[in-house]
C-alpha cells in the first residue's frame, strides 16, 4: 500500500486458475493434482471465499515442498460394495482423488438410488459447499464430511478431540445447477479468523474460544494454545462428532487428534478423509422430490430480505465473473517466489 493506495492488479478468473496451476507444478504436483486444486483455486475466488483462493496458493506450495502433501500421489481407487467407492488418496491432495472416485461414485448412486465414496490418507478438500454442489449439478443430493485435525474440546473438557469438520448439503434445482448449498463447520468461528486476530495483535470475541486451561479467552494467541468452541455449544460439538465418525473413522483416515497439523510444515502428511454421500431422486420420491424443493424454496424467497442458503456466493459469482479479482502486490509477490524456486 502506497499513500493510502492498494498496489496489485486486477486478474480474470482463468488468470488466477492458470497462475495457481503453473505455481502448484512448480511447487512439485503433477498435472493432474496441479489442474484440480487449481481449479478449487479458481472456485474459491469465483464466490468470493477469499481464505480458500490464492491466498491458500503459498501454504499449498510450502506443504508440497516439505512432505506433507504429496505432489506426484497417484490415487487408488477400490470398490468394497456396489454402493461404496474407497479411495486412498496416498497422501496427495483430496481433490485429485476425489477426481479418481467421481465418475464410479456417480455412476453407483444413478444405479443404486445411493451411493458413497469416502477417502483416507487424505488432505483438506478446500471448500466443501463446492463438491456438494458438484454433486447437484449432477442431479444428485449432495451430503458431504471433511474432518480437521484437533482444535474443538468437547463440552466440559478442555483437550481438543474434533477438529471445525464442516458438513455440505446441495441439492439439485432440475436444471444442470444447485437450488440451494449449506455449507457450515462446528466451531462458532473458522479458526482462520483467530489466526488473523493474533497475527493482527487483536481480541477475539468472548464466546469464540477457550485458554490451554479450559478457560474463556478473548486472547487470539491463547485461543491457539487451548479450544475453539462448538456453535451452539453441546449440539455443535455433537454435529462436529458426526462429522468425525463418517469423514475419520468410516473412511479409516487418522482421527481428528491425530492429524498434524494443516497450518506451518510439522507432521508430515495430516492423513485425514472425506465422507461423499449421493442420492439420486429418481429412486426415491422422483418428480415429487424437484416439485417439494421448490415449494420449499418459495417458503423462504416469497419472504423479504429472507434468502437460500448459498444465495450470497451466487451473488458474488454474477459479479465476480465479469469484473473478476483484486490480487494484492504482497500476495502476487509470493506467489511469484514460487515460480521462481527451482
Amino acid at each position: 500500500m502506497t499513500d493510502g493506495v492498494q498496489t496489485g492488479k486486477q486478474m480474470g478468473l482463468e488468470e488466477v486458475e492458470a497462475l495457481a496451476q503453473r505455481a502448484l507444478v512448480a511447487a512439485g504436483a503433477s498435472d493432474a493434482a496441479a489442474q484440480a486444486v487449481a481449479r478449487s483455486i479458481r472456485l474459491a475466488e469465483r464466490d468470493g471465499i477469499r481464505s480458500h483462493g490464492l491466498l491458500y496458493l503459498p501454504i499449498y506450495a510450502e506443504h508440497l515442498r516439505c512432505g506433507k502433501v504429496l505432489g506426484m500421489a497417484a490415487p487408488v481407487v477400490t470398490r468394497p460394495k456396489p454402493g461404496s467407492i474407497r479411495v486412498d488418496a496416498a497422501h496427495g491432495f483430496a481433490h485429485t482423488a476425489i477426481d479418481a472416485g467421481w465418475g464410479d461414485f456417480t455412476a453407483a448412486a444413478r444405479q443404486n438410488g445411493i451411493a458413497a465414496l469416502s477417502l483416507h490418507n487424505s488432505y483438506n478438500c478446500g471448500v466443501l459447499g463446492h463438491h456438494a454442489e458438484r454433486l447437484a449439478e449432477d442431479g444428485l443430493v449432495g451430503l458431504c464430511f471433511t474432518h480437521a485435525p484437533a482444535s474443538i474440546a468437547p463440552m466440559g473438557g478442555k483437550l481438543p478431540v474434533i477438529g471445525t469438520n464442516p458438513f455440505a448439503i446441495a441439492v439439485p434445482d432440475g436444471a444442470g445447477g444447485a437450488l440451494l448449498v449449506i455449507d457450515q463447520s462446528a466451531s462458532v468461528v473458522a479458526k482462520s479468523e483467530i489466526l488473523l486476530r493474533a497475527r493482527k495483535g487483536e481480541p477475539i470475541e468472548p464466546n469464540w474460544a477457550l485458554d490451554a486451561d479450559g478457560r474463556p479467552t478473548t486472547v487470539a494467541e491463547e485461543a491457539l494454545l487451548g479450544s475453539m468452541l462448538p456453535a451452539g455449544g453441546q449440539k455443535g460439538f455433537g454435529l462436529g462428532l458426526m462429522v468425525e465418525i463418517l469423514a475419520a473413522a468410516l473412511s479409516g483416515a487418522n482421527l481428528s487428534r491425530e492429524a498434524s497439523p494443516f497450518s506451518g510444515t510439522a507432521g508430515g502428511p495430516p492423513g485425514t478423509g472425506q465422507c461423499f454421500i449421493a442420492l439420486d431422486p429418481a429412486g426415491f420420491s422422483g418428480a415429487v422430490f424437484q416439485q417439494s424443493l421448490h415449494r420449499l424454496a418459495g417458503s423462504i424467497t416469497d419472504q423479504p430480505s429472507a434468502r437460500l442458503p448459498g444465495a450470497r456466493r451466487k451473488a458474488n459469482r454474477a459479479q465476480i465473473e465479469a469484473a473478476g479479482v483484486f490480487v494484492d502486490a504482497a500476495l502476487l509477490a509470493r506467489i511469484e517466489s514460487i515460480l521462481q524456486v527451482n
